[in-house]
């Protein structure tokens, strides 16, 4: 069955604003007496705000008895902190391959979506200059469940009204490939083959994602 469309998740994979997550979670980390470090970090990737917050919660030395307005308000300040970092982002963020690869799936005649945890996913897109290289964006305001359950992935395909199967996520997380794996569509991944392994094709880094590569690993070639 020839592919359809591709659904591309954004930190990581369109440009690194991973580390601007990971400063604004640090700074709420040390705010909160909590260390956050970058194997913490790594545990962060992909999955919602709120869930992210739960997660630097659970790895306070000694338990933290929030309200649920206290999480909403740490929460918020995460989101402050990293809005100002982002700020600086530009096209030239763009990660190395991504203007290339785009190009070649819509000269191919495929649809592209933008499937995103982030909340501040078409700001980013803004400031990349890419906000319209996609047809259609899920972003963490759309959705009722974050990754890794397969919701942003399908939200996207029946949003065009495709079969799963011809859908192909591009993802540099673990969560990410899990729930593109559960919504039935090929998985690309995009990192190392540890934290990867579920992923149904895998590069190291965006310089060696290509539609051939793809579509070969996909059964067409």
């Amino acid at each position: 069955m020839q592919p359809t469309a591709f659904i591309f998740d954004l930190d990581g994979v369109l440009t690194d604003t991973a580390e601007f997550h990971y400063l604004a979670w640090k700074q709420i980390g040390a705010d909160l007496g909590i260390e956050v470090d970058r194997e913490l970090n790594e545990r962060l990737k992909g999955v919602s705000r709120m869930e992210s917050l739960e997660r630097v919660l659970a790895a306070a030395p000694r338990p933290l008895n929030l309200s649920a307005a206290e999480k909403e308000h740490w929460a918020t300040q995460k989101n402050l902190l990293y809005q100002e970092l982002i700020e600086t982002i530009r096209p030239s963020d763009r990660l190395p391959g991504i203007d290339g690869l785009l190009n070649d799936i819509r000269n191919a005649h495929m649809l592209l979506a933008l499937g995103s945890a982030s909340r501040n996913a078409r700001f980013v897109l803004e400031r990349l200059g890419l906000a319209d290289a996609f047809d259609y964006i899920v972003d963490a305001g759309q959705i009722r469940f974050g990754k890794p359950h397969p919701e942003t992935f399908v939200n996207a395909a029946d949003h065009f009204g495709l079969p799963y199967e011809t859908c192909i996520g591009v993802e540099d997380s673990a969560a990410g490939i899990a729930a593109i794996n559960a919504a039935g569509m090929f998985s690309v991944g995009i990192g190392s083959p540890d934290a990867l392994r579920e992923a149904k094709y895998r590069v190291d880094d965006t310089t060696r994602l290509t539609l051939s590569g793809i579509l070969e690993a996909y059964g067409i070639g």
